[in-house]
Formats: C-alpha cells, structure tokens, sequence
C-alpha cells in the first residue's frame, strides 16, 4: 500500500473509503456487536492472527469450512502442486469428476452433481431448478433460515441479516418476495397451512435440516420426516441446504445423520476445503434438466476451479479416513459442558445449542428451537460476552445468530483456555 497500515482501527478506516461499510460481507463490520473488525494477517491450526499480532482460539473457522483447521499441511501441498499446473482452465478437468463421484458416495440422495462457486449460487440454483421441473412458482422457506442473498430467499431471513434489521432488503421486488411463503421451524403444522392456501402452487420447500443461521437449532424429532411427507404428498421438491451440516455432522452431512433423503441438496464451506465453492445435487431426472443436458439454464466460468477442487478432494480424502468426527464430538460435549456450568456458576441465563461440532450460546433462559425463541435471547449480553471473551484470547461469530464451529485442529487445551476466557466473560455480562 502506499502508506504505512499498522492497526485493524487503521485498516477498517482506510477500507470504509472504499469498500461499502469497510468490509465485503456485512457480518464481518462487527456492528452487531458494537465493535469495529479485527483484520486477520495468517492463521494455523486453530488459531488466528490479526494484523498486530495477537492470536486467538478461532471458533469462526472462516464461518465453517475450516473442519481440518487453518492452513493444514497436506492442503496446502496439494494447492502448491496445482497451483504450478494452472489456476483457471474454463474448461472441465478430471477433478470435477473425481469430487463429484466423492460426493455420491457419501450423500445417497446425490445422484448427480454441479459444482457452482458459492452456496448462494447453489441455493440459487436449485431454486430455478425446482421451479423448471415442476412448473411451479411459489417457495416455502423457515423464519430465521439463511440460504444466501438469493432474491426469493431474503425474506425473513437469518444470520447477518437477522443483526442487521434488514431481512426483507430494498432491491427484492415485491412481487418475487410475494412468491415465498415463510413457515416456522420446526412447526410442521405451519407447513401444512400454507400447501392448503396454495394447492399445486409450490414447487419446492427449501430448509437447513440444522438451522445454523439462527444460531444453532436442531431439528425436532419427526420434523425433517415431516416435511418429506408433505412435500410428497403435494408434488413440490423438498431441498436441504447443507452448505453448513454438509460434512460437518457427519461425513454425510444431516440427512446421513437423521436419515431423511431430500430431492435436491445444495452444498459449499468444506466442499472446497476453504476455496470458495458450492453444488447442488440431487435425483438424476432433475439434475438432467439442468443445460446443456436439459433446457434449464445454468453456468458458471470458474465452477470447477481447479484449486477449489483440489482442496475439496483433499480434505474430503482425510475426513474419510481419520477418526475426526469422535475427536469433534468429543470436544464439542466437553465446551458445551464446560460453557453451561460457567454460566450457572455466573447466573447468567445462558442456552446452550449444540450438534457435532456446531454450537450457539443463546442469552435467555427459555428453550431455542426456532427463530422466534432464537430472538429472545440478549443481544446486548452477547455483544458484552463477545467483547469479553476477543480481549480473552477467543474469536467467536460476531453475531448471535450464527453457529461457532470446532475444527479438527483443536484439543483439549484450546478447550480448557477457552473456557477459562468463558468464565471471566460470563462474569462481564
């Protein structure tokens, strides 16, 4: 640059000159939580570096592709190897393939693949995709569910939008917003009133089977089985937007997990092995619709990447070998435990929602299981709390409606200090 930037105070200033809000994903600006960024120099392992120095525990985990942690080592050989061959072809190369039969043989509801370069794209995607095969217009969503900045999607939406205020933005025409319908999470008789107010009307019903742009909520028993029914029984898709749960809570994301196979599935975060990356896959007899094998249009000039796929082979080769997922849950049981007792021992009312390695601390005393419980929790405490815990030495979501993620790089030291960071915040809040 052509002047001396030390600080992330400096950073941020010199970036609001020029990047609107100084950032370019509004989450990252920390104003939800009262607080200018942090401007990361590197990372490792499961730590993060910002630009004077100081390193933090990192629960962020570039918001969840990080399973194996940062800059792991035989990643990154793997992105030095290719990177000597070619960054970009715009033409297909036999690793688009290999990642894609990788992807089937975990996720039996995938039959087919394309790969895209976000999980926006994907959602997008799949969203079009519904709307082709069925000739159908209207979409379900759930309050509180974030699929992207996808047009239809940005209706009661969740994660950064949900700080914001903004989760109907100006820019959506009225009359495509009009054509989603928004239901409550686990609430499957909100589902069942809309497909009775619009029979043969809607072509697919879209949900992340873990909310985790809420902050963590699971599902209710019967609830993804549920929905499968009622999507059946009235001729619309049913989408699982694994972005987030794909790889994450278990090697086949939450429909290995709870045992649900959806129609379309969209995909990103680890997909990629911490390259920007995203699929949508699904039942053969959709995915052939797509162009050019079908009339519905889709395309892309660096989906495949070779980078991206590189990665992705990478990191999928190693969580299928390796015993990560019990290391994951191990430390995830041991946090939640740890930041629950915390709590009490501070009398904070404090909710803990955990699956795998994703988990949320919710800032109220009630049960969190959809957006609406997910909104009562205290904002304000979790800005304190956050605050708290960075000057600790700890780098959680800035934000209360996102999911921490732990990553295979973590031990049982990283969860001891983080834990004694919870106990000095928790009496801050």
């Amino acid at each position: 640059m052509k002047y001396s930037i030390r600080t992330s105070l400096d950073l941020y200033r010199a970036s609001r000159e020029v990047i609107p809000g100084g950032v370019n994903s509004p989450v990252r600006s920390f104003q939800s939580v009262g607080k200018s960024p942090i401007y990361i120099s590197h990372a490792k392992g499961c730590q993060v570096f910002d630009v004077e120095g100081k390193a933090y525990i990192d629960y962020l985990g570039s918001w969840g592709p990080m399973i194996l942690g940062h800059a792991n080592n035989e990643v990154v050989q793997v992105l030095m190897e290719q990177v000597k061959l070619g960054t970009s072809y715009g033409l297909p190369t036999g690793a688009e393939c290999e990642l894609a039969e990788a992807v089937r043989e975990l996720f039996p509801s995938v039959e087919m693949l394309r790969l895209v370069n976000s999980g926006t794209e994907a959602t997008m995607t799949a969203l079009r995709l519904a709307r082709g095969a069925t000739g159908r217009d209207r979409i379900i969503k759930f309050a509180g569910c974030y699929h992207g900045h996808v047009d239809s999607l940005l209706v009661e939406a969740g994660s950064g939008a949900a700080t914001f205020g903004v989760p109907n933005s100006p820019g959506v025409p009225e009359r495509l917003a009009n054509l989603t319908e928004v239901a409550r999470f686990n609430d499957l008789r909100s589902v069942e009133r809309i497909f009775e107010e619009f029979p043969n009307e809607v072509a697919a019903l879209i949900v992340e089977p873990v909310a985790g742009n809420m902050g963590v909520a699971p599902p209710a028993p019967g609830f993804l089985e549920g929905l499968k029914a009622l999507c059946a029984e009235n001729g619309a898709l049913l989408i699982f937007d694994e972005v987030m749960t794909g790889f994450r809570v278990s090697r086949g994301g939450a429909q290995e997990k709870y045992g649900v196979k959806p129609d379309l599935t969209t995909l990103g975060k680890i997909l990629g092995g911490g390259l920007p990356v995203g699929a949508v896959g699904g039942r053969r007899d959709l995915m052939e619709q797509l162009a050019p094998s079908g009339p519905i249009y889709q395309a892309g000039t660096l989906s495949g990447n070779p980078m991206a796929t590189a990665a992705g082979l990478k990191t999928l080769q190693m969580l299928r070998v390796s015993g990560i997922y019990e290391t994951l849950e191990n430390l995830g049981a041991e946090l939640e435990t740890g930041l629950n007792e915390r709590a009490a021992k501070a009398g904070v009312p404090c909710r803990i929602n955990r699956v795998g390695s994703m988990l949320t601390a919710f800032f109220t005393d009630q049960e969190v299981v959809d957006f609406d419980t997910a909104k009562t929790s205290d904002t304000e405490a979790f800005g304190r709390f956050f605050g708290a815990m960075l000057n600790g030495g700890v780098l959680i979501p800035p934000s209360q409606f996102e999911a921490w993620f732990i990553s295979g790089a973590h031990a049982d030291m990283h969860i001891r200090k983080t834990l004694e960071a919870a106990e000095r915040a928790f009496r801050e809040v």
